[in-house]
């Protein structure tokens, strides 16, 4: 979605010293992609490895509030990494992301798994049998489980897609 105040921003930021640095420096953006690719990474595993879980295909022989006890930092201290690795991407080419209408679905799946996470840990928190096979709550879990996969997928394809459109 392009406005003329998104080209607007996207000229003032492309304007800053640290834009101007992050062009000039050819070392920078590589750098900087190999730990977003990293942080990818470690949140993927953790992800699939808990939505694993959450279905019951691996895993069942732990608690889901110990397996999820044990993943969930990972994801939650991944995303300011990715956060602040993808914001200097950002600055380096803002018109590339910013206007680009895959960043811009990146951007809306991203927020849309982490309130789906949210939905998924927020019980679990105040009460670690409250996603137990006991609870009748097995078909929530799954479809949480399933959207969440779907979503991070889509995050990452998207991701990539950036680079071509």
């Amino acid at each position: 979605m392009r406005t003329q105040s998104l080209d607007r921003f996207c000229a003032w930021i492309e304007q800053t010293s640290l834009s101007q640095a992050i062009q000039v420096t050819s070392w920078s953006v590589p750098a900087v992609q190999t730990v977003h690719i990293l942080a990818i990474a470690a949140i993927m595993a953790s992800v699939l490895f808990l939505n694993l879980r959450l279905l019951g295909v691996v895993g069942r022989d732990r608690p889901l509030s110990e397996v999820s006890a044990r993943l969930r930092p990972i994801i939650w201290w991944t995303l300011p990494v990715l956060l602040v690795s993808g914001t200097f991407l950002i600055v380096g080419e803002p018109v590339r992301s910013l206007e680009n209408p895959i960043f811009q679905l990146k951007m809306f799946l991203l927020v849309t798994v982490i309130i789906v996470t949210l939905s998924y840990q927020a019980p679990l928190n105040r009460d670690s049998n409250f996603w137990d096979a006991t609870s009748g709550r097995r078909g929530a879990i799954k479809a949480i489980a399933v959207l969440s996969l779907v979503l991070w997928v889509g995050i990452v394809c998207a991701g990539r897609w950036i680079a071509y459109v």
